[in-house]
């Protein structure tokens, strides 16, 4: 937990206009901040794949929210999002090659998940990383929560995904 404060802390001072960070600190305080059983809310780790040469993203069509998003999903008790990140990634994509492009978070999100069959209404305190992923060199699967996966040039993004946190992140692979 020391080290997820560090690193939002570390992210707040780049991003100091975004709110979510400093929100995120304080919902560390939460007893069981990283368990999807918590009714507030729970930290999720996910990861935004890009081409080495920032030219594409890899978009998933999420099967329960229906919307193009990218790949990660609960912590399930572990406090080291980026290996829940890296985790949900290989599970939702088959993924094995790939390359960190930094241990820092990308971004940091916090938006809401509606009330479903197997859950009420809560939050998810998303932690992203920048993960680089050969789109030529690699084998992609479509898990069971996907309807589709698929690279998007970067400047089309928004037209699959045209929210806030999308166009932020793709802001941000643009300065990269």
């Amino acid at each position: 937990m020391v080290l997820l404060e560090t690193q939002l802390r570390q992210y707040s001072e780049r991003y100091p206009h975004e709110k979510a960070p400093l929100e995120m600190i304080k919902f560390l305080e939460e007893e069981d901040c990283f368990s999807k059983h918590s009714t507030k809310g729970h930290f999720t780790g996910s990861v935004w794949i890009a081409s080495p040469d920032k030219e594409k993203i890899l978009l998933n069509h999420h099967k329960k929210l229906d919307k193009w998003i990218q790949f990660g999903g609960h912590a399930d008790d572990e406090e080291n999002l980026l290996d829940v990140a890296i985790r949900e990634m290989k599970e939702e994509t088959g993924i094995e090659e790939y390359s960190l492009a930094t241990t820092d978070i990308f971004d940091a999100d916090i938006h809401f998940i509606p009330k479903s069959k197997s859950s009420q209404g809560h939050y998810h305190y998303d932690v992203r990383y920048l993960i680089e992923v050969d789109p030529e060199e690699t084998k992609i699967i479509i898990s069971s929560e996907s309807i589709d996966i698929i690279w998007v040039p970067i400047e089309n993004v928004v037209d699959y995904n045209s929210e806030e946190s999308i166009n932020r992140m793709v802001k941000k692979t643009y300065m990269i």
